[in-house]
């Protein structure tokens, strides 16, 4: 199944959902997840392997962490060499002040945003889709 490429196109089926829950980053030495942790992300790196895991499980195994994040899924599916999709979305929140770390899978993007603000990010991405779908007209829009 191919991604969508066309950039208008995905930015008016953005269709953002924020998942329920409170999500941290961690890491842990070496490659292995600690027991009885469900990762939504990994990332190997060299100092060890990030981990985006739900606040519940980092606290059950005593792992650290220093940021909580609502997690957001964009519902479009991308291809993952589509142009300007991180950009645009990043560029929202950054006029709403709003801090985001992206991560691609292979069928949407997802977004961590600061958990408090959650709720806050979906409506600016909302107000991106439907500026990006003609709906909205006015400065910045995609006509």
């Amino acid at each position: 199944m191919t991604g969508e490429r066309d950039l208008r196109t995905l930015l008016s089926s953005l269709r953002p959902k924020l998942n329920p829950g409170r999500y941290v980053f961690t890491t842990v030495p070496g490659a292995v997840v600690p027991a009885g942790v469900i990762p939504v992300v990994t990332v190997a790196e060299p100092e060890g392997l990030t981990l985006v895991i739900p606040e519940s499980e980092a606290l059950a195994a005593g792992l650290a962490y220093d940021y909580v994040a609502a997690w957001i899924t964009l519902r479009v599916h991308s291809a993952l060499d589509a142009v300007g999709l991180t950009a645009a979305v990043a560029l929202a929140l950054t006029d709403a002040d709003v801090s985001c770390n992206v991560v691609a899978g292979y069928h949407h993007d997802h977004l961590f945003v600061p958990h408090g603000r959650g709720a806050e990010a979906v409506s600016v991405l909302q107000a991106l889709a439907a500026e990006s779908d003609g709906r909205v007209s006015g400065p910045g829009s995609a006509r």
